[in-house]
């Protein structure tokens, strides 16, 4: 995907140059629109050396007065880049960019290349405390968000003014999760219905006592909500957790294994795609009171026995569906993941070692490892879950292309 960058005249442009880095990390290909105030804080050269690409300075030739220059193809320049980016992001976006913006004032390449171009904007502020909490710049902000704009807040710190507050550009990590969202606002999942499973469950031992396990939920949360930004329709099923459902998603509530089980084989035949990323109990206590265990000084034994196999049996039974599955591990995290992948007839396992810094259970960020039926295996660097959740889906659809242009091979149903 083709991305604009377009960097104006704040102290943080060179903040600018690193964040090239990061895009082209995941994928993007970049090209660099300087404001002339954006010249003087760093040179088009260092963009250029970075993005491999010409960087654009003004709307006649290469650069604002280079006499001369000036052509048909410069001066409609601003159409084409519009025409053939996927993305523009402006970070930073200093008070007057945004204010050109809001107004609809196009008296640069920048601001002209803004209006010419349906492709989804984000911006990333920066600027003085003040400046950014002045009516006139909260003003214009609401109106880019009513538009669609997608803003990226700054942070807040000390500022290169010496004043403390909210101004400062966002981290880069932040941005680049924006750049993403924005993207995946294409919509491209409409023709799928994706059932997700999310959270624990919990194992009756008595009515008060109960064996479960670390999960938040906050990763088939993700999921479930980053596929319904994408279009697909999504039935979440969930274990007990504390989160909130995903705007226009349908939940449905379970509490044991065997209810999370009943609950997914019957909206099974309904989806397209199956992600289970619920951390469904093992086992299960084989003789649950019906009163409170009391307690007693001799030491007790529970008796366990095995829940069903949620995953495997929709493999079993998977027809043209495609099926993700999560391995959760803490050792020899690869190796098994790629026997889970075959055991259960998955064609996409999500492997993660929860033992890691910044992954597993109850976190905002994860490290995982995508391993596909066709070979493929992508590993991750950290991301945060919903970063995590659109890469999931991104492989989703890079399956059904697979799956699509090739015959079905033994034991693989055609799509």
């Amino acid at each position: 995907m083709r991305i604009t960058l377009g960097v104006t005249g704040g102290v943080a442009a060179y903040k600018a140059a690193e964040l090239v880095r990061l895009l082209q990390q995941e994928g993007f290909s970049v090209q660099a629109v300087m404001t002339r105030a954006a010249c003087e804080f760093i040179t088009p050269l260092t963009f250029a050396a970075l993005t491999g690409q010409r960087v654009i300075t003004g709307l006649f030739g290469a650069a604002e007065g280079e006499a001369g220059r000036a052509n048909l193809e410069s001066a409609i320049e601003h159409i084409a880049v519009a025409q053939r980016t996927d993305l523009l992001l402006v970070a930073p976006a200093t008070a007057d960019i945004l204010a050109k913006f809001a107004r609809g004032i196009a008296d640069d390449f920048l601001s002209t290349l803004y209006l010419a171009t349906t492709a989804p904007v984000v911006v990333a502020p920066a600027m003085n405390v003040n400046m950014w909490n002045h009516a006139a710049t909260q003003a214009n902000i609401e109106v880019l968000r009513g538009r669609g704009v997608h803003v990226v807040q700054p942070d807040e710190g000390y500022l290169a003014c010496g004043m403390t507050g909210a101004g400062r550009l966002a981290g880069q990590e932040a941005i680049v999760a924006a750049v993403r969202e924005a993207l995946h606002a294409k919509r491209d999942l409409e023709s799928e219905a994706i059932l997700v499973t999310a959270g624990p469950t919990c194992e009756d031992l008595d009515p008060v006592r109960y064996i479960t396990n670390r999960s938040s939920g906050k990763m088939g949360y993700a999921v479930a909500q980053a596929a319904a930004l994408r279009g697909a329709k999504v039935t979440l099923i969930s274990g007990p957790t504390a989160l909130e459902p995903p705007a226009g998603v349908e939940r449905v509530n379970v509490r044991s294994a065997e209810e999370m089980r009943s609950a997914v084989q019957s909206r099974f035949a309904a989806c397209s795609v199956a992600i289970l990323a619920a951390a469904v109990a093992d086992y299960r206590p084989a003789r649950p009171s019906a009163i409170k265990i009391k307690k007693e000084d001799a030491p007790r034994q529970i008796e366990l026995e095995p829940t069903t196999d949620i995953l495997a049996e929709l493999g079993r039974n998977k027809g043209g569906r495609l099926l993700v599955g999560f391995a959760a591990e803490t050792d020899h995290v690869a190796e098994n993941a790629r026997k889970k992948l075959a055991a259960k007839n998955a064609d996409l396992i999500v492997a993660n070692d929860v033992a890691a810094e910044g992954a597993g259970f109850d976190h905002d960020t994860n490290i995982v490892t995508l391993l596909a039926r066709d070979g493929r295996d992508l590993a991750l660097p950290k991301l945060t879950k919903k970063e995590v959740a659109h890469r999931i889906l991104d492989e989703v659809l890079r399956l059904r292309g697979v799956w699509h242009h090739q015959p079905a091979a033994p034991g693989r149903p055609a799509l």
